[in-house]
């Protein structure tokens, strides 16, 4: 197949982004990429008796917020063009299409969640606003909005910027709510009352220790999953359920040789584990014994989501050569196989798995002796030339997953190392909080070039044939590896709306995610000024001899464009060359369809100039 024929099936392949179980357990609601213009949600029941149904259908980017607890509709929301200034949306099952609005549109402000009260009246969001004075605040409060009567009430009062988590029990009496008041690396939750009574920290096992915490279909009991129980920072994640009624806590999964990365609820009240190894998905659940008993192991990575009415489960399953489809499945499974598809994606489809290239687990060692993993992609024949994808977060991994961008490239003649540094989840909690040590712009970087040359020891690239690109932190990663590393090693970037200087990021960033800076990097610009300068591309432009693309949104409220636009000023003034690719209707990533094609498609016509 032509690589050109390939994109354009890769361009509409269908992939779950998310999904999530109704609070029934009949209906799964998802998030479904490519296959409208851009995001939709879609909901399709658990007995596969139909096809999955479009919730939405708009030219925007529409992301799934939660279940009504009547299951019976759903929240979403959806902003501009990428802008993340959403308004929240409800459809109703009975009415799929028709979507509602229940806030304002375009608002000056961030929402976070959206949490329709049983009686249908109430809705409860986070907002970074005062709507009494009408003025954009910094803190993110939680607020009971009334849907009748549009007044709306605030129920907390952070003092410190927070991306807010928050969620409604299912009998609508109280909320939980994560603050970070203490301590920019850690995160609490308090209990709040819906009436605005009550405002008390529940769950503080250190000021610098995060917690999550899930509500329990009983609307009493809430799942814990914390980096200590009180004793300490660990090294490793426990699991507990707390009563708050009577304050009681009990920690039913606290193993150092266990590496827990989530844990979640089934609509049943089943607690479901998540350990994430070498980047891939290992689930278990406590049976009706307590018993931690493991799901089927299977290639590539199914991650379950619950369990239905009539005891079968509900999950998502994904691989590099299978598009994340949601399935429905029983612990006799032993094959990708043997999973019902509630998403039928190859029936929308002409690929074959067979069409794709298989993700390979690649290791070497960083700088200093770190082991570090990551998915190689081969082309064939091998063709001597490289690509590193570094994944965006940097708390976040890459995984056994079909990634259409990297599809293409091997297609179009390069192999593809896709990258988990140090800092990535999916290899401990020690390997995650590893980045701190240095803080951005550390020895992550060391792990990225070291992949380079791996694959130039192994043959899969000559000197000066390998390239990097990524989006986000990727993107930063991208800036850095050009600004710091020799050509021979890398020799062009293209970063995809990254960080050039961390001063400017921090300064026009959105506030919610300004303490994310400060944990990563030891503190506020005015507090760590010299690491600040040190780790901020923009300060070394002068310093590259390979190729450069840069690529922006132009409406990133997240890695805003006056990175780029400061950015090219030091470039013009230092004389370095640069290609310039900017998405006008675009924000903190190119996600629609129609841009995809062109950013893909520019990324290996970039790569081929740049490495021959």
């Amino acid at each position: 197949m032509h690589a050109d024929e390939m994109l354009e099936h890769l361009m509409a392949l269908p992939k779950v982004l998310e999904a999530r179980l109704s609070p029934n357990g009949r209906w799964v609601a998802f998030v479904w990429y490519h296959r409208h213009a851009n995001l939709d949600v879609f909901a399709v029941p658990v007995d596969g008796s139909t096809p999955p149904i479009a919730m939405t259908n708009t030219p925007e980017y529409t992301q799934l917020v939660s279940w009504a607890p009547d299951s019976q509709s759903i929240i979403v929301n959806e902003d501009h063009d990428g802008d993340e200034f959403v308004r929240l949306f409800r459809v109703d099952l009975s009415r799929p299409g028709e979507m509602i609005p229940l806030t304002e549109d375009r608002p000056p402000y961030f929402i976070r969640g959206g949490y329709l009260h049983p009686d249908g009246k109430t809705i409860f969001y986070g907002a970074n606003y005062d709507f009494e004075t009408g003025q954009v605040i910094e803190p993110t409060r939680l607020y009971r909005h009334d849907l009748q009567t549009g007044e709306r009430h605030a129920l907390t009062n952070p003092s410190k910027p927070d991306y807010q988590f928050s969620s409604l029990n299912p009998q609508g009496t109280h909320l939980l709510c994560s603050r970070k008041d203490r301590h920019p690396a850690g995160r609490q939750f308090h209990l709040v009352d819906v009436e605005g009574g009550e405002d008390r920290e529940i769950l503080n096992f250190g000021d610098d220790v995060k917690t999550f915490a899930r509500w329990f279909p009983d609307g009493e009991n809430v799942l814990v999953l914390s980096e200590s129980t009180g004793k300490g920072k660990q090294d490793y994640q426990s699991v507990g359920v707390y009563h708050w009624p009577s304050g009681k806590l009990r920690w039913l999964l606290d193993d150092p040789s266990r590496s827990v990365e989530s844990a979640l609820v089934s609509p049943d009240g089943t607690i479901i584990v998540d350990e994430i190894v070498e980047a891939g998905h290992r689930a278990s659940y406590f049976d009706a014994q307590g018993v931690l008993r493991p799901f089927p192991s299977l290639p590539g990575n199914l991650m379950p989501l619950g369990r239905t009415p009539d005891g079968a489960w509900i999950g998502l399953y994904s691989s590099a050569t299978w598009p994340t489809e949601v399935v429905r499945f029983t612990e006799a499974v032993r094959s990708p196989q043997e999973l019902l598809s509630l998403t039928r994606v190859w029936e929308l489809t002409r690929l074959q798995p067979s069409d794709l290239k298989p993700a390979e687990s690649f290791y070497w060692n960083s700088v200093d002796g770190l082991r570090i993993q990551g998915w190689l992609y081969r082309a064939q024949p091998n063709p001597k030339r490289a690509v590193i994808y570094v994944h965006g977060g940097p708390t976040h991994h890459s995984q056994d997953d079909l990634n259409p961008q990297i599809q293409y490239l091997t297609r179009r003649g390069f192999n593809v190392l896709d990258v988990n540094y140090r800092g990535s989840t999916g290899f401990g909690l020690k390997f995650r909080e590893a980045i701190k040590e240095d803080g951005w712009g550390g020895r992550e970087q060391a792990d990225i070039a070291a992949g380079a040359q791996a694959l130039i020891q192994a043959g899969l690239a000559e000197p000066g044939r390998v390239g990097v690109t990524g989006t986000s932190y990727g993107g930063y990663s991208s800036w850095f590896q050009i600004t710091h590393t020799p050509v021979e090693t890398i020799a062009a970037a293209a970063p995809i709306c990254g960080m050039t200087d961390l001063v400017v990021d921090y300064e026009t960033t959105r506030p919610d995610l300004r303490p994310y800076s400060e944990e990563m990097i030891g503190g506020r610009p005015d507090q760590a000024p010299q690491r600040y300068y040190e780790r901020s591309p923009i300060n070394f432009v002068q310093n590259i001899r390979g190729k450069l693309l840069i690529i922006q949104g132009a409406l990133d409220p997240n890695v805003t464009p006056e990175n780029v636009r400061q950015v090219r000023q030091r470039l013009d003034a230092a004389r370095i060359p640069y290609e310039l690719l900017v998405f006008e209707d675009e924000g903190h990533g190119i996600v629609k369809v129609a841009n995809q094609k062109v950013l893909y498609q520019r990324l290996a016509e970039f790569f081929e100039a740049a490495l021959g």
